[in-house]
């Protein structure tokens, strides 16, 4: 019978290797020794959300909340999970419980105002893409959703703004931004 820690080492490196199979048997093999193991259970979750199986994948994030052992990591996964299965309420309050974790988790404010906008609540999501924005400021995924929001609502001159602001590190994305809003700023991109 093979160790604990053996079983680890092979899950992980058939994993890094492309072996989806060989890992989500070793992992198996520890929650069946160990129900409650954390790390079997977080592995076993990503493999199955990588399979496209999002509630499967819920219920071992589900199961690391209800040991009270859960990080802000596996907070934000189960929002992303939820968000996936278009449960935006329970995305919300996983991604609230992430921030309250780690007030830098950038992916648990993005994911929660993506949320909020799928609910008509774009107002509100605009703070979340700023902090977003504040804490990845080259990432053009929060600036990209901030512009979008602006113009949803109307407010040209922050969708100016977000635009210049994208096009000093993401000009591509900053004329695309322009051709989907019809906001003109006057970016040149290289090709």
């Amino acid at each position: 019978m093979r160790s604990t820690w053996l079983l680890r080492q092979l899950a992980s490196w058939s994993a890094t290797f492309g072996q989806r199979g060989v890992a989500w048997k070793c992992w198996q093999q520890v929650l069946d020794r160990d129900p409650d193991d954390l790390q079997a259970l977080s592995a076993i979750g990503h493999l199955h959300a990588g399979a496209g199986h999002p509630s499967a994948a819920i219920e071992c994030f589900e199961r690391i909340v209800s040991l009270g052992a859960a990080t802000p990591a596996h907070w934000f996964n189960l929002g992303f999970l939820r968000q996936q299965l278009e449960d935006h309420p329970a995305a919300i309050a996983a991604f609230d419980r992430a921030i309250a974790g780690d007030e830098r988790l950038d992916r648990a404010w993005y994911g929660k105002a993506l949320s909020l906008i799928k609910l008509g609540r774009v107002e509100d999501a605009i703070p979340l893409l700023q902090k977003n924005t504040e804490l990845q400021p080259f990432s053009p995924f929060g600036w990209y959703q901030l512009a979008h929001a602006y113009h949803r609502l109307g407010r040209t001159e922050q969708v100016e703004r977000t635009i210049r602001q994208l096009a000093g590190f993401e000009p591509k994305v900053a004329r695309q931004l322009e051709r989907e809003t019809g906001v003109h700023v006057g970016i040149d991109v290289p090709f």
